[in-house]
């Protein structure tokens, strides 16, 4: 069902009021902003914006069920909102539910690189993001290294049983059984080394990483030249430097670049494997 419209007098009101709310908010008079956005609210509840503002308001207040509301109410007003997406999702972390978390930042992510790839609060989402992900491997991480652990341990004691049970070692074959018995647990350590492989921090391969920032790629773009950078550092150099490839130093322009979306997949698929490397960005 949807709502009725509300009369000028009181949408002019209610905006009036969100007015007197970023005021009180700028001053740290978090109450009277909370106040004043719950009044814009009850007068026109149908826009997002008065919902994200006293959302961030409770953020301030670490009050962090109110911010999920407030969050969850916008979003069904407006899909859209960068920051509803943004708040929900750190209202998520902070009760632990990772993947909840993650999937509303990386909504949030996407929709402020749509709006304004260099702003700032894309770079502020990105680090809360980067250190989730991180986090969120790090949880996994120790978990399958306590079962690893335990599953090794328990190969080494049955095939020490098993050398022990084998009546060959008390005839002549002592040492070859011995020598078995020790290719055997070196096999064993070989096999399990292999497995954390993926969890051991190491260099994050070049291709991966932007040649400015030196740092693994978020938003490649790669230019005429064929060379690949990070979107917001090369637009910073467009707007800041010159427009010319930093690397080539051929003529370039915004227009010009093409997201690389085979070195996107790569990234994907290679954080998804090596979760330490989002503690690297």
């Amino acid at each position: 069902m949807e709502a009725k419209p509300v009369p000028d007098i009181v949408a002019k009101q209610a905006e009036l009021r969100r007015l007197d709310g970023n005021t009180c908010f700028k001053k740290e008079r978090l109450g009277a902003a909370i106040d004043a956005y719950t009044e814009a609210i009850t007068l026109c509840p149908n826009v997002a914006v008065y919902w994200t503002n006293r959302a961030l308001c409770f953020r301030k207040r670490k009050e962090w069920a109110r911010v999920e509301e407030d969050c969850r109410k916008a979003l069904e007003l407006d899909s859209g909102s960068v920051k509803a997406h943004y708040m929900l999702g750190l209202a998520l972390l902070e009760r632990q539910e990772y993947a909840g978390g993650i999937k509303e930042l990386e909504k949030a992510i996407n929709l402020g690189r749509g709006a304004d790839p260099v702003g700032y609060m894309v770079e502020e989402i990105w680090q809360i993001l980067a250190k989730a992900k991180y986090m969120e491997w790090e949880h996994s991480s120790s978990k399958r290294s306590w079962r690893l652990q335990n599953l090794k341990e328990a190969c080494e004691n049955a095939l020490q049983e098993h050398h022990f049970l084998d009546g060959s070692h008390l005839e002549e074959g002592l040492e070859g059984a011995a020598n078995d018995h020790s290719e055997q647990l070196k096999l064993l350590e070989e096999v399990f080394n292999r497995v954390t492989q993926a969890d051991t921090p190491t260099d994050v391969p070049d291709y991966l990483c932007c040649k400015i920032t030196l740092d693994i790629f978020r938003d490649p773009v790669i230019t005429p030249s064929g060379v690949t950078y990070e979107r917001a550092v090369l637009l910073q150099h467009l707007h800041k430097v010159g427009k010319f490839d930093p690397v080539t130093r051929e003529p370039l322009e915004e227009h010009h670049l093409v997201p690389n979306l085979a070195i996107k997949g790569a990234v994907h698929a290679y954080l998804k494997e090596h979760g330490w490397a989002y503690k690297t960005s």
